[in-house]
């Protein structure tokens, strides 16, 4: 959920108020309109954790954590719910639960923090956090709860049990039983991801009706690294999104979005790299990070596809000009935003890499070619093949066959809620292609060509509602059959078309009625084929550079001199200190040198020996963008409680006093390469410092951008600190500049 954080090099406080800047190509949709984030504008300064939903009625619901939604308002709600018709503009549409509604074992003054909402079977489930329990006298013994209605806009009523029940830890306290997310497989089977950076994400079965857990959990992210999971299905991988650092350091807030794979939804999850997300040294490919822009805090995601196809991730992230609601070190203010998830060599990334957006962007498609509702009688817009078909309570029934009288050409999107409510088989046929469920299967047939075909899990109900959509590329057929349309498809079927599809929509039902309802046919989206360009790296700076052959050089300076630093053999030997700079303490060393103006690229090669699983804390070593002692950035591999991390902290004046935060790199290595690439903003003059790593030297992770004002002059330097023991020292083998 993203409230608390126990890692990190500056322990967060427990409470429940609690880069590039290049532009991505825009590519989601076509037509005239557009969005501007935050989308929560409309309804609410702040929204945090947010997850979105498509209705039974074709709308858009989206729920967030329970905080008080405008500036003054003090009043938390409880699991705010907002609408929307074109997931744009949103209306605050009341809260799921009542001010003295919780269950019976929920502790008094209980809050509920970050909902997931799914469809499983033939009602809605919200998963959610609950806060403080009755099970000890622990204010944050948290559960999962969940709660059942028949539309997304309730009456709720909350399930008599927990779903997963208060962990207690073995350090002391309460393992953090939070931010639940549910999948279905195809298989059938319903899975639940829970958990937060005490004790980890674990990930359990569930039972058919998804109210209770069953079996053994087992982890799939370490914890003092991940929370906020969200898990979807895509090209027959599973994808696990975590956020990760803190969510909640207001104007330091350097909270992101990233990403591994599984062949499994109990995993194990790889990155890009191949590291696992479960392992000390833990691994995690960026999918959203702050860019420089005005947002930062980027993260806790939910996922929705759009008529047209194209996936986009829903967040929350924090205005660095107004971080804070009402007052400054209250409530930080996350409003909801939204941007394109595209997907380029398996894995996804927020608009080709580009990261939040600010400005006008195009929007969502939501409207349709062909977009029938059914709110009416009338079929004007069909013409009947044979059969019986009519509009009743806002949906489709009948037999036979129903042809829409709008075609689409070239590539397309078409889909439908659909409920075989007497039918043996029925679907979708676009020009010469059927798409249907029959037999408890769904088969793919072009007439005169092949046909493809895979089983339905067991359990299924076919007679409850789901989401078929058919999509044509070229003559590239998939067709998939979901609960509600959020990346856990029950079935998949591929199909090579002979030919391509020309021709309008017809709806199918054979041997009984079926049901159809919001059923829509659009051009396909087109996708983002290549992600923005990393930092550009030129040319030494040979001048400005040290390779320590020979000493230190003349140009360093140092703030707070380690006379235990030194340098021999082509390498700075510097022993970790057992001092800091976070905060009001400023023990530490730092060595300096400046750097040249306009844009470059900083690079030092370090080797930590920080073994791993065992805890030392915070010891770490890397380079610094450095103001004063209250204004830096500092990337450093570090030891994290049992994790090693490569950490981007950053330190600001904010309110009188300094706030710290941090974002992650990347994994380390034992010897790890790091780059900061300097930007100057050409419309603030504003210094952004975009973060890298590498464990080879040549493979690089980019990460987030912290930005310095116009009138300051960052230097750049090497520190090694955070604590003494067990001693260890940092070898530097450069520092490097280049243009």
């Amino acid at each position: 959920m993203g409230h608390l954080h126990r890692g990190g090099v500056l322990a967060a406080v427990l409470g429940l108020a609690l880069a590039t800047t290049a532009s991505a190509p825009a590519v989601a949709g076509s037509g005239p309109d557009r969005y501007r984030n935050p989308i929560s504008a409309d309804f609410a300064d702040t929204f945090a954790d947010p997850v979105v939903v498509r209705g039974d009625d074709g709308l858009w619901y989206a729920y967030g954590t329970s905080d008080p939604l405008r500036e003054g308002e003090k009043q938390a709600h409880r699991v705010p719910t907002a609408r929307s018709t074109d997931l744009v503009h949103w209306t605050y549409v009341g809260d799921a639960f009542t001010a003295d509604q919780r269950p019976s074992w929920a502790a008094p003054g209980a809050a509920f923090w970050a909902p997931d909402v799914r469809r499983v079977g033939d009602h809605w489930v919200m998963y959610v956090t609950v806060t403080d329990t009755n099970v000890s006298a622990d204010t944050f013994d948290t559960a999962i709860g969940a709660a059942t209605a028949p539309s997304p806009t309730g009456p709720w009523t909350f399930a008599d049990q927990p779903v997963v029940a208060p962990r207690p830890g073995g350090g002391g306290g309460y393992l953090w039983t939070i931010d639940p997310s549910q999948f279905t497989d195809v298989d059938g089977r319903n899975y639940l991801y829970f958990g937060s950076y005490y004790g980890g994400i674990s990930v359990t079965e569930l039972s058919a009706d998804g109210l209770h857990a069953v079996g053994t959990p087992n982890l799939v992210a370490v914890d003092n690294k991940f929370e906020g999971s969200y898990v979807l299905r895509h090209d027959g991988w599973y994808y696990l999104f975590a956020s990760t650092a803190n969510c909640c350091a207001g104007p330091a807030t350097g909270y992101s979005v990233h990403v591994g794979r599984s062949r499994s939804p109990r995993g194990p999850f790889v990155d890009r790299d191949g590291l696992r997300l479960n392992a000390s040294r833990a691994g995690g490919t960026p999918v959203l990070t702050q860019n420089g822009n005005r947002w930062i805090g980027t993260g806790h995601n939910g996922f929705l596809t759009d008529l047209s196809g194209q996936d986009w991730i829903v967040y929350h992230a924090i205005d660095r000009a107004d971080p804070y609601l009402d007052e400054p070190f209250g409530i930080n203010e996350r409003p909801m935003l939204i941007d394109r998830l595209d997907w380029i060599g398996g894995w996804p990334t927020v608009n080709a890499g580009a990261g939040p957006s600010e400005g006008s962007r195009p929007a969502p498609v939501t409207t349709a070619r062909l977009d029938e509702r059914f709110t009416g009688t009338a079929l004007a817009g069909w013409r009947t093949g044979g059969g019986t078909w009519q509009v009743t309570d806002g949906a489709l029934t009948g037999t036979g066959a129903l042809t829409s009288r709008t075609s689409v050409g070239g590539d397309v999107r078409a889909e439908a809620d659909l409920r075989l409510t007497g039918a043996d088989a029925a679907g979708l046929r676009l020009g010469r292609v059927d798409v249907r469920v029959e037999g408890h299967r769904l088969v793919a047939r072009e007439a005169g060509g092949a046909t493809a075909s895979v089983a339905l899990p067991a359990g299924v109900d076919l007679a409850d509602r789901h989401n078929l959509a058919v999509e044509v590329r070229g003559r590239q057929l998939v067709a998939e059959l979901s609960p509600a349309r959020l990346g856990d498809q029950l079935a998949v079927v591929t199909l090579r078309l002979t030919h391509p599809t020309a021709g309008p929509l017809t709806l199918l039902a054979a041997g009984g009625p079926a049901t159809f309802d919001n059923v829509s046919a659009t051009r396909l989206y087109r996708p983002a084929r290549q992600a923005v360009a990393a930092p550009r790296v030129g040319p030494l700076l040979s001048g400005w550079s040290d390779e320590f052959d020979d000493g230190l050089d003349p140009a360093w300076r140092w703030v707070r001199q380690n006379p235990d630093a030194t340098v021999r053999d082509g390498a700075l030997r510097w022993p970790v200190e057992g001092s800091d700079l976070t905060g009001t303490g400023n023990t530490a060393g730092v060595l300096l040198r400046d750097a040249p103006t306009g844009d470059y690229v900083a690079e030092t090669k370090v080797t930590l020996d920080l073994g791993e699983e065992t805890v030392r804390n915070f010891q770490q070593a890397g380079m610094i963008a450095y103001v004063d002692d209250d204004r830096f950035a500092r990337l450093t591999q570090v030891a994290i409680w049992n994790t090693r991390q490569v950490e981007y902290g950053y330190e600001l004046p904010f309110a009188g006093q300094p706030v710290y935060g941090g974002n992650i790199v990347g994994t380390p290595a034992t010897t790890t390469w790091l780059r900061l690439a300097h930007h100057v903003d050409p419309a603030t003059g504003e210094h952004e410092f975009r973060a890298g790593s590498s464990r080879d030297g040549t493979h690089w992770t980019w990460g987030g951008v912290w930005t310095f004002p116009a009138d300051t002059t960052p230097r750049i330097g090497l520190v090694a600190h955070g604590g003494a023991n067990p001693p260890v020292t940092a070898e530097f083998d450069y520092l490097r500049f280049y243009r």
